[in-house]
C-alpha cells in the first residue's frame, strides 16, 4: 500500500530537526525507514513542511517510523492510489453501478 505523509515541524524544534535531518546519511535514512520503501520526499523549507510518498504493507512499521519523528513533527498519513489504481477502481465502480 502507498501512503502520503504530510508533516509540519513544530516551530520550536525547527533548528534541531534541520540539524538532525541534514546530518543523516543514506544508511541513517534507511535505518529510520526500516522496512518502509520511500518513493519520494519533498520539503517546503520556507515553512518547514513537507510530504513523502512511501510504500508498506506493515502498519507497525508505519507507526514506528511516525513515532521516530512525532516529538518534533505533526504527521498526517493517508492511503493513496496511483493513476492506474484509481482508474481501475473507478472502472470497477462504474461497472457495478451499470448492472
Amino acid at each position: 500500500m502507498k501512503f502520503m505523509v504530510n508533516w509540519r515541524v513544530h516551530p520550536e524544534k525547527r533548528e534541531a530537526v534541520l540539524k538532525a535531518f541534514a546530518g543523516m546519511t543514506a544508511a541513517d535514512d534507511q535505518h529510520d525507514l526500516g522496512s518502509i520503501k520511500l518513493i519520494g520526499r519533498w520539503h517546503a523549507v520556507g515553512d518547514f513542511t513537507g510530504v513523502a510518498i512511501v510504500e508498506s504493507d506493515d502498519p507497525m512499521a508505519m507507526a514506528a517510523w511516525a513515532l521516530n519523528w512525532s516529538g518534533a513533527l505533526d504527521l498526517e498519513t493517508k492511503m493513496v492510489l496511483d493513476d492506474a489504481e484509481t482508474r481501475a477502481l473507478g472502472q470497477q465502480k462504474i461497472a457495478r453501478e451499470a448492472q
